[in-house]
């Protein structure tokens, strides 16, 4: 796995800390984030067109907006190793 570290928050305490990173080989995109408060949660699968709760295997995460541009970085480095 060649996962590539992106950007972490800047904003961060390094004990809280939204994070991403890229895995170009598994064409994929990694995000550490804040867990919801059950309200929130449950109002996402509430609204979700997936069948059921989310499952153990997933998780919903908050990520701040200030990391955008860090999400599109990683998600232009997954991209661009799709086109070789």
């Amino acid at each position: 796995m060649s996962v590539e570290f992106v950007g972490i928050d800047p904003n961060t305490d390094r004990d809280h800390c939204p994070t991403v990173w890229a895995d170009a080989e598994a064409q994929e995109v990694l995000l550490q984030g804040w867990k919801p408060d059950t309200g929130t949660h449950a109002q996402c699968e509430a609204t979700s067109p997936a069948n059921g709760p989310v499952p153990d295997t997933e998780a919903i995460i908050r990520i701040p907006a200030r990391m955008i541009p860090m999400i599109r970085e990683a998600c232009d480095a997954v991209e661009r190793a799709q086109l070789r």
